[in-house]
């Protein structure tokens, strides 16, 4: 991208690329087709992907959100979010007669996998991760007596690992670059023979949005980034746009949640959002910011993204069938999470490498 010049008066820097992964793509596809094929109600097990308006959406569509497998009644299908569940999730959907659909993002099934191949070669799995975020419960869920949480550079002081010579350090796939790198670096002079995952754990979409953000940062007075609170992404957003020397950046789920003090003294606003975002949201906030006199909008583009992920599985099958079955003790076809095609490359030309233009 050649160097933006600044446009007189108040303009905005549009990130891109920013929403959607194909991840979350999928997750939200796959419930819609799910209500499609079988009707309501479908349950979902945690919320599909974080986002306040898709859950809502979802909702109204015929989805039922629950947090514990347990809230589904026998014989109903019941999905699994993007982030991924734990084996013992599995597990409790067979006891409760559930017929399943595994909508995890395939580059998180990657980590699971890169887990469970470690675990059984027996070493000490650090997961650089966020404590309590449900991707990184299932990642730990597949191997807990081998995995213990980093929770950023001041975690290291207190790993401790039986083997020096037998560490692997994962990650949640949707941290800041250059926080877990920092955090890699320090886990590397206490364990300096600590081994590295085969590819990189943080997901091309997390990278390639930090990316956009850096670029943008560095010219806006403000940024906005549209995505909600639970959302690890988009938080990490906020903070990459602070780092990269915006004055200012703050987290809306919708243009309404915008303070019009922000734009005091602000000729430059960059907007972006997260990877569970829908385009029409952040449409909503350029209108907003038009109408406040902010209409030259330029594109900041870091990388282009064409990775898609084919839909889950068991859509080809006929689990309300499948779920009958269950209920009336005819077996079923099984739950098993075994899918993904999952080391996909997402060809998008951005690398994290150790975030050397860190603004940390």
């Amino acid at each position: 991208m050649g160097r933006m010049t600044a446009s007189p008066g108040r303009r905005v820097l549009l990130a891109a690329p920013r929403g959607y992964c194909a991840g979350v793509d999928r997750a939200v596809i796959a419930v819609e087709k799910a209500l499609e094929q079988y009707g309501a109600p479908v349950y979902v097990r945690h919320e599909i992907v974080h986002n306040k308006y898709v859950v809502q959406t979802l909702e109204k569509k015929g989805a039922i959100f629950v947090e514990q497998t347990e809230e589904v009644p026998p014989g109903n299908i019941v999905m699994f979010s993007a982030h991924g569940v734990a084996p013992v999730v599995h597990e409790e959907a067979e006891r409760g007669r559930l017929a399943t659909i595994d909508a995890t993002c395939p580059l998180v099934t990657k980590v699971h996998k890169e887990a469970v191949r470690f675990a059984k070669e027996d070493y000490d799995i650090l997961l650089i991760g966020h404590e309590g975020h449900e991707e990184v419960i299932g990642t730990s869920g597949e191997a807990p007596d081998h995995i213990q949480l980093v929770d950023g550079p001041a975690d290291v002081a207190k790993v401790e690992v039986r083997d020096p010579s037998k560490v692997v350090w994962l990650s949640q796939t949707t941290l800041s670059v250059d926080e877990t790198m920092e955090t890699v670096d320090a886990l590397k002079d206490k364990f300096p023979q600590l081994i590295s995952p085969p590819s990189d754990d943080i997901c091309y979409a997390t990278q390639n949005r930090q990316l956009a953000v850096k670029q943008m940062g560095a010219e806006a007075d403000l940024v906005i980034v549209v995505g909600s609170r639970n959302s690890s992404n988009s938080k990490r957003l906020v903070e990459v746009a602070k780092l990269a020397g915006a004055r200012a950046a703050y987290l809306v789920d919708f243009a309404d949640e915008i303070d019009e003090t922000w734009l005091e003294g602000v000729s430059t606003v960059g907007v972006t959002s997260g990877a569970s975002v829908p385009e029409v949201l952040v449409e909503q906030v350029l209108r907003w910011l038009s109408e406040r006199g902010f209409e030259d909008v330029e594109l900041v583009k870091a990388a282009e993204e064409s990775i898609i992920f084919s839909l889950p599985k068991e859509l080809r099958r006929d689990l309300r069938e499948e779920a009958a079955a269950l209920v009336a003790g005819r077996g079923g076809t099984g739950t098993g999470s075994e899918d993904s095609g999952a080391g996909v490359d997402s060809g998008s030309g951005t690398d994290s490498g150790s975030g050397a233009d860190s603004a940390n």
